[in-house]
């Protein structure tokens, strides 16, 4: 199920590089390296920092949480050379993400 998972945001990452403008990634297996470093990222830093700003997340009702999605996107990036993302490039495929992993866990994968 972890293969799919990550299978799968590798195909958001090359095809948000084709239609939102500030993502660009260079082919398939780039994009599926940067799943696996994002996947890295969401098990190691991604706690330490839901943590620390969970008081704006508190006041935010939990949109906060799509700004530290879209850093950990950000973060992912400036780790490879091959993956650039503006910060709202990153933001709005936080989104994507967010719903694409919603559908992939409402299906059992």
């Amino acid at each position: 199920m972890v293969i799919v998972r990550l299978i799968v945001v590798a195909l958001v990452f090359v095809l948000a590089s084709e239609f939102i403008p500030g993502v660009r990634i260079n082919g398939f297996w780039n994009g599926l390296v940067a799943a696996f470093i994002l996947s890295l990222v969401n098990i190691t830093i991604k706690p330490i920092v839901s943590i620390l700003t969970l008081p704006f997340n508190i006041l935010t009702l939990g949109l906060f949480t799509l700004v530290i999605n879209a850093l950990m996107i950000c973060l992912v990036a400036a780790v490879m050379g091959s993956f650039s993302v503006t910060f709202w490039g990153a933001f709005f495929l936080a989104i994507i993400i967010t719903i694409v992993k919603g559908i992939l866990s409402f299906f059992g994968c």
